[in-house]
């Protein structure tokens, strides 16, 4: 086989020039694990990593209403859940309650929600298979007023409390 160096060279230059400009046109990968519908904001949606033959997960969340009217996050599901609701944790006189809350999560205007290990959070029932660390697990969020967005809670390991985030309480 005869080569040419001048076609080697300009076919490299070639190659090189069309990598470059991918690269450059190619989106930025997001270093936050952030997520945007209308005005509200989906601060590093993420949960933990489950027990061997759990069936309950939960996930944790911020959502900032940067817009001028109320919202209200009125429906969650997920492909890897059969159910997942909304559910508020206290602890009130040493005893820990736990309520579902029924008529979606208000998101007032320039406010936001924070859904963290010991209070507000979702909860991810029937869940089809233990979630592992490092997992991505779909989510859709409806709104009432921004509409559906899908997000991804990023698995943690097992005992993780959320300091990676800058949400994190």
């Amino acid at each position: 086989m005869i080569r040419s160096p001048r076609f080697s060279g300009r076919l490299a230059g070639a190659i090189l020039s069309s990598i470059l400009a991918a690269a450059l046109l190619a989106p930025a990968p997001s270093s936050a694990h952030e997520y945007k519908i209308g005005a509200i904001e989906i601060g590093h949606p993420w949960s933990r990593a489950m027990p061997t033959g759990a069936r309950t997960g939960a996930g944790y969340l911020v959502l900032s209403n940067k817009g001028t009217e109320s919202d209200r996050l009125v429906a969650i599901s997920s492909p890897v859940a059969e159910q997942v609701q909304i559910h508020d944790m206290a602890i009130k006189d040493g005893v820990m309650t736990m309520r579902r809350i029924e008529d979606g999560l208000p998101i007032p205007a320039g406010a936001e929600a924070r859904l963290a290990p010991g209070g507000l959070h979702l909860m991810l029932l029937g869940v089809k298979q233990p979630f592992q660390e490092g997992q991505m697990v779909p989510l859709e969020l409806t709104f009432e007023k921004a509409g559906a967005v899908e997000v991804q809670l990023k698995v943690d390991a097992m005992g993780a409390k959320g300091e990676h985030s800058a949400h994190a309480q």
